[in-house]
This record gives structure tokens, C-alpha cells and sequence, in this order.
């Protein structure tokens, strides 16, 4: 046996990727199937101009944590729910997040200090413009520009384009792996 090796007759968590803003249909979704999940949300300040209140928002963006022993109908039973799209792992299978790592993500999220969180984007990643003029559009992530500021090229009719956006207004489009 591999030291990578989980029995999956103990239940244990594991991430569960979703499509973009499914995470609460999910939650909600497998919370009816009798599936444990833990959802972390935390409040922050809406970054809307015309807002000056607290909202919540997922710790991780895309993502829910879902307790399990993962046989293959349990496995079955949570992908095919609407929004989920798979379990993060590798080739030889789904990964078990450690107990203590999800404790100690529960009592952050409980605490009333502020958690700072996010993913630095990389030269190339594939984004798409979710808020603002440019929403919908699609295109390479090249650099930062001052603090809040990105530049990404769009490419049409052969052509490219550029275009600074605010980093908040852009998300990384998932590479789906064949």
C-alpha cells in the first residue's frame, strides 16, 4: 500500500470543486442528500462603489468541503449534483483534506478578525471579466498594474486588445483536464 493510500470505508473531507457562484446551490444541494458539508463563508465590505456594507462571501471561491467515506455511489451522488464538478485529486484519486486543517478553518471563520485570502494570478491564466464595462469577456492575464489594476489581452479577429480591469473584477477560468 502507497502512503497515499485512504480507506474509503473512513469518512473524510474532501474539496469539492464547483462551477463559478454554485457554492451555496451546492451546499444546499447535499445538505438534502444527507451529505456533510462544510461551507466557509466570511463577511467583508461589498467593493461595490455604491455600497458601503458587509456581506458574505465564500472563503474559497469554487469551492465546498464535503465529508464522506466516498464508495463510488456516494462519489456518484455528489458529482452529479447541480454545480459540482469533481472532487480534487490526482491520478490516483480524490485527496483527503486533513481533520485539523478543517478545524482550524471552522474556528477562522468563526473568529470576528478579518481573514485575507485570494490567488495571485499568473502570467497566461485564462480569465474572464465577471463584473463591470468588459463583463463576459474572456481573455490572457499578462500583469499587475499598480495596486487593484490588471491587464488582460483579448484576442479577436485575430487582433489583440488590451484592456485594465480591477482585480476583483476578473476570475480565473478553471482548466478542465480531459
Amino acid at each position: 500500500m502507497t502512503k497515499d493510500y485512504i480507506d474509503k470505508r473512513v469518512r473524510s473531507w474532501y474539496v469539492l470543486h464547483t462551477k463559478s457562484r454554485f457554492e451555496n446551490v451546492v451546499n444546499e444541494a447535499l445538505t438534502k442528500k444527507s451529505i456533510k458539508v462544510f461551507f466557509p463563508n466570511i463577511k467583508v465590505r461589498s467593493k461595490r462603489r455604491d455600497r458601503k456594507v458587509m456581506i458574505q462571501v465564500p472563503l474559497f471561491p469554487g469551492y465546498v468541503f464535503v465529508k464522506t467515506d466516498l464508495t463510488h455511489y456516494k462519489h456518484i451522488e455528489i458529482v452529479k449534483t447541480i454545480g459540482a464538478v469533481r472532487i480534487i485529486g490526482n491520478k490516483d484519486g480524490p485527496l483527503a483534506v486533513p481533520p485539523e486543517s478543517i478545524e482550524s478553518l471552522k474556528i477562522m471563520v468563526t473568529g470576528n478578525s478579518s481573514v485575507a485570502t485570494g490567488t495571485r494570478l499568473r502570467k497566461g491564466d485564462i480569465v474572464m471579466v465577471i463584473n463591470g464595462p468588459f463583463i463576459g469577456v474572456a481573455g490572457t492575464f499578462i500583469r499587475y498594474k499598480g495596486k487593484e489594476l490588471v491587464v488582460v489581452y483579448i484576442e479577436a479577429l485575430s487582433q489583440f486588445a488590451s484592456v485594465e480591469v480591477r482585480e476583483d473584477d476578473v476570475e480565473i477560468i478553471p482548466k478542465i483536464s480531459a
